[in-house]
């Protein structure tokens, strides 16, 4: 490991950040709200203390590891979180504390979509359209973007990629080039984002509310510029197209690049885990329609809208609201909020655990099932008509055996800080799956929470959107060891 290589990237990127935030400069002045001199400032520190770490450190030149790039990766969303969170302390409104902002900042990038805030609708422009460009940086991932950038600049890429991308097949490149890989994934999130904006603007949003909720949508963010989320608009047609690029998202985007290469939509239909998906999303809706109507909780298509718009949202970790789904009867609640466990698709923008994961141990509870009837037979353990490595499956069983030790410790630590066990588990999950709201005392918003739990869940952002292990490598003497 080069420690002074490592500096260099870590400032590159800190100055590249700095840049991002001239659009809600330019969104201030131009709607004259007032607050554009908390992003100058913001910028200048962020911009200043990335040129500190490059410059003396501009003439290391060495080859990336897999472990440089666990720890570039790493430090880069730890103090991207950090200094995302300036202009929201230093902006006169919401002028939030130092926890509250770190905590707004680390759910824009990781997508969680959690929020401390309450009065959305009234603050000033610049931050609302701030919160919502974090989401979409933070979707694909900032470091996949610098990727297609540092290779002009001597930096090797790989590593970086393979501890960005989540999922537990991620070593497959769409191309053969590592730059051209993360070029090709940002042209799929930028076609999408830019059809998601022409979208909602056409439906009847206005170009500030299209821009910010196409930005959350195709991130599978969930975070809105109303406190009412995608329910301000009350419109049928906002809430399909939503559902519509909520679902696109939440697809692997390397299935997306290869229908679009191969110009043939059937690349969909084959792929064992957009099918699980959708059967899945479909039962999950079906069943929350059938139960809002026969529970008289709606009498009218209302029922079918919202059952529909809450199973997908929540169970791609999109994370909007129409309603308060947390007040719905009987398990309903419940269910969809288990359902945000699943989570999208292995390779997509959205969290929990993926769908692929938990394709896998299904297919493994089969297969020790069929041992118990014939204790003598092979059975491969197949994805469509691939047989998984066994090395897979026990990659898969590592990583569901962690999510739970550390579910359940981060649960005793929430509710060390005085929280019931509703809201307690609900935000560790909510958090642990980067899907935002919550049940209990978080079903709203955030706020009110003690501020060690607050920082306990900004663990949990990244533990979710790194996949746990990105993380907990760097804490074993194994990594640190020449």
């Amino acid at each position: 490991m080069s420690p002074r290589v490592t500096l260099r990237i870590l400032g590159l990127l800190l100055m590249l950040f700095s840049l991002t935030l001239l659009p809600p400069i330019l969104i201030s002045w131009l709607l004259d709200d007032s607050v554009w001199d908390a992003f100058a400032i913001a910028m200048a520190i962020t911009a200043v203390t990335g040129a500190a770490l490059y410059l003396p450190n501009r003439h290391a030149r060495k080859e990336l590891r897999t472990r440089d790039g666990f720890l570039i990766t790493v430090l880069f969303w730890s103090v991207l979180g950090l200094f995302g969170s300036l202009p929201l302390m230093l902006a006169s409104d919401p002028a939030l504390s130092w926890t509250d902002a770190v905590f707004e900042s680390f759910s824009g990038l990781t997508t969680t979509g959690a929020t401390v805030i309450t009065g959305i609708d009234l603050l000033p422009d610049s931050i609302r359209y701030y919160r919502q460009q974090l989401q979409w940086l933070g979707g694909m991932g900032i470091v996949v973007l610098a990727v297609a950038i540092l290779p002009t600049l001597g930096i090797g890429g790989m590593q970086l990629y393979r501890t960005e991308i989540p999922g537990p097949l991620k070593d497959s490149k769409l191309t053969p080039r590592i730059t051209e890989t993360a070029k090709a994934l940002w042209y799929i999130y930028a076609a999408l984002t830019l059809s998601c904006f022409l979208a909602f603007w056409a439906a009847g949003m206005n170009w500030f509310d299209a821009l910010g909720h196409s930005f959350s949508t195709v991130a599978i963010g969930g975070f809105s510029t109303y406190d009412a989320s995608i329910g301000y608009f009350d419109s049928a047609m906002i809430e399909t197209i939503c559902i519509v690029f909520m679902v696109l998202s939440s697809i692997s985007f390397g299935l997306h690049f290869a229908a679009w290469r191969e110009k043939r939509l059937g690349q969909y239909a084959r792929d064992p885990e957009f099918r699980f998906f959708i059967v899945f999303l479909a039962l999950l809706s079906a069943v929350s329609v059938l139960i809002l109507l026969v529970s008289d909780t709606y009498n009218d298509l209302k029922g079918v809208r919202h059952g529909i718009f809450e199973a997908v949202s929540v169970a791609t970790t999109s994370g909007f609201g129409v309603a308060d789904f947390s007040a719905w009867p009987g398990a309903l609640p419940f269910m969809l909020f288990v359902a945000a466990f699943v989570g999208a698709c292995s390779g997509s923008a959205g969290g929990g655990m993926k769908v692929i994961r938990i394709l896998l141990i299904i297919k493994q509870g089969m297969r020790e099932v069929l041992r118990l009837i014939h204790p003598n037979a092979v059975i491969a353990v197949k994805v469509g008509r691939t047989s998984v490595p066994d090395s897979v499956s026990q990659a898969v069983w590592g990583f569901f055996s962690v999510y739970v030790m550390l579910f359940f410790l981060m649960l005793i630590g929430m509710l060390a800080t005085g929280l019931d066990q509703v809201t307690a588990w609900s935000a560790v999950g909510s958090a642990l799956n980067n899907l935002g709201p919550g049940l209990g005392e978080v079903a709203n918003h955030y706020g009110d929470i003690p501020a060690a739990a607050k920082w306990i869940l900004v663990v949990a952002m990244v533990l979710g959107r790194l996949e746990i292990f990105t993380v907990l490598v760097l804490f074993t003497p194994a990594f640190w060891r020449r």
